[in-house]
């Protein structure tokens, strides 16, 4: 399965840009906002708050000790990042959705990992609500990650398969 390196920088500059977008965002955010500052962008829709998440996803793990945390995430991350490798490695080199899938949640996974080691938690900003009914805040890595989970999902479910070669039996 050869592919030529050109695909390779193409796919690396799509996580690298994920990570460089996610982690310029937290940034702003940490240098503009106070912790739990709220700034209203649609109106009972959508704000920019500035949260930490020291849990997974929807704060799971979030009251466990730090030490405890961190070596979860960093070894959930790694083992993470190998299986996305072997699912690149193993997709066809003209599938080009699947690669590029993989390559933001590749991002995505790098920059929430990047956090957890800088911080020990993850920088959430991203606020989506109807009246007082909260979705957990995220953030760039986030959206990366569940776009391109999502998108791969449907893309192998409805990947078309060129039917295998009907075996001829071997006749003398």
């Amino acid at each position: 399965m050869k592919r030529p390196a050109a695909r390779y920088i193409l796919l690396a500059l799509v996580s690298a840009i994920t990570v460089l977008i996610d982690q310029a965002t937290k940034l702003q955010i940490v240098q503009s906002m106070r912790l739990h500052e709220s700034i209203p962008v649609v109106p009972d829709f959508f704000s920019i708050t500035y949260i930490r998440n020291p849990g997974a996803a929807f704060g799971i793990l979030a009251s466990s000790s730090n030490g405890f945390r961190l070596v979860f995430f960093v070894l959930t991350s790694v083992f993470a990042l190998v299986l996305l490798g072997t699912i690149l490695y193993r997709l066809k080199s003209d599938d080009w959705g699947g690669q590029l899938s993989v390559a933001a949640v590749f991002g995505g996974a790098i920059g929430n990992l990047l956090d957890r080691v800088r911080f020990g938690e993850v920088i959430d900003f991203l606020d989506v609500y109807v009246g007082a009914y909260h979705w957990p805040a995220f953030n760039v890595a986030d959206a990366a990650i569940s776009v391109g989970v999502c998108f791969l999902a449907f893309h192998l479910a409805f990947e078309k398969h060129e039917p295998e070669p009907a075996l001829q039996e071997h006749q003398p």
